[in-house]
């Protein structure tokens, strides 16, 4: 999510009945779904799983989460982003800038990916190929920031408690230095590992890197206090963001600066809730603005049935896309799997789908995205 909610509403006509609500869901399941509900959880996985124990249950635990909700988070925005895709790149309803931002992020970047994969594969060049692992890490720091700041913008729009720009300035400087941080601590305590049979390796942070990192992470968490503290102390006059507030320090500190090897096996699970939150909202905007006569297949019975195909379709083409697909070319494709290993296939989709993601979200919740004001915060 980026920095496109506060100023999107304020000047869409709809704003009036989100402003009355001043909630995504509910003041509970708002707190639960945009981070706090993550906190207790990922504190017991850490009692439970200590540093060194067996982690196979976990394992298998989160895998079988990751079909109902990694995976469809994934799928969904794919479901968002092309959907009139035609008009968006090449029509005229877009300003000019945005229209080419569509295009890159729908057109280009999957060719680029496609294209670096192939050269891989045809060069036989693992150590590049697993080079695309650690691009997919530093990309994940970076969502995962953007996303806690934009639920903090979100939940301040609804509350219509908007925050100084000098304010949303050091949000953005200290979620940034977080991640930067973030990716240093992986390449720190990680020199080789495996992604799918496949090796791939890190760089080498010198100490005095990684001091200067915690120094900055330290200065700007001094700053982003002090403008919580401004913000959340108004409590006894106004309504406060205090949701957006815990989804953005959840988002940074817990999420990304704990490295706890039972965590990150849990933690993906929770920003996909996270991100869910946002998009289930626009999208059932989007049926509750569609034209009854437009509506093909469930005329005249309301939102729900076309926001359940929407849930559905994002269930299947997630599994399709995470597993089934790779795992037929896997048994199909002739490859050297002694060099390759034995998920080649399961290797790129995961890997492809994970970066592209990232530069669909980066288009989508854009401040001057039509789409953004009209249907996240339309009802």
């Amino acid at each position: 999510m980026s920095t496109a909610f506060e100023n999107s509403i304020l000047s869409d006509g709809s704003r009036a009945q989100s402003a009355t609500t001043g909630y995504l869901i509910g003041p509970v399941w708002d707190f639960l779904v945009l981070g706090g509900g993550s906190i207790l959880p990922l504190l017991l996985v850490m009692y439970w799983w200590p540093q060194g124990a067996d982690t196979t249950p976990l394992l298998a635990s989160t895998l079988l989460v990751a079909n109902l909700i990694n995976h469809p988070h994934f799928a969904h925005s794919y479901q968002l982003f092309y959907r009139d895709f035609r008009a968006r790149g090449f029509g005229d309803r877009f300003p000019a800038s945005l229209r080419w931002r569509y295009l890159f992020a729908g057109i280009l970047v999957p060719l680029l990916l496609a294209a670096f994969f192939a050269y891989c594969i045809a060069t036989r060049d693992t150590l590049l190929l697993g080079r695309a692992v650690n691009l997919m890490l530093f990309l994940v720091g970076w969502h995962y920031v953007k996303q806690g700041y934009g639920m903090l913008m979100v939940d301040a729009v609804l509350k219509r408690n908007f925050f100084d720009p000098a304010d949303k300035r050091w949000l953005l400087v200290n979620a940034y230095a977080v991640w930067i941080t973030s990716w240093l601590l992986v390449n720190r305590t990680l020199a080789v590992h495996n992604y799918w049979d496949l090796k791939y390796y890190t760089f080498g942070i010198p100490d005095s890197m990684m001091w200067l990192a915690w120094l900055i992470v330290s200065a700007t968490t001094a700053l982003m206090l002090r403008v919580m503290w401004k913000k959340l102390s108004a409590w006894r006059h106004k309504t406060v963001p205090l949701n957006g507030a815990i989804a953005y320090l959840v988002s940074l500190y817990l999420w990304l600066l704990v490295r706890h090897p039972a965590m990150l096996l849990v933690i993906p699970a929770f920003h996909s809730l996270q991100y869910l939150a946002v998009v289930w909202r626009y999208r059932l905007n989007i049926e509750r603005q569609t034209d009854a006569d437009q509506r093909r297949l469930f005329r005249g019975r309301g939102p729900w049935p076309g926001f359940a195909l929407f849930l559905f379709l994002g269930t299947v083409l997630g599994y399709l896309g995470f597993w089934m697909a790779p795992m037929y070319l896997d048994s199909w494709v002739d490859y050297d799997k002694a060099l390759f290993g034995g998920a080649l296939f399961m290797f790129i989709f995961w890997i492809f789908i994970n970066i592209h993601h990232y530069f669909l979200d980066n288009v989508m919740w854009r401040k001057n995205n039509p789409d953004t004001r009209r249907y996240l915060f339309g009802g």
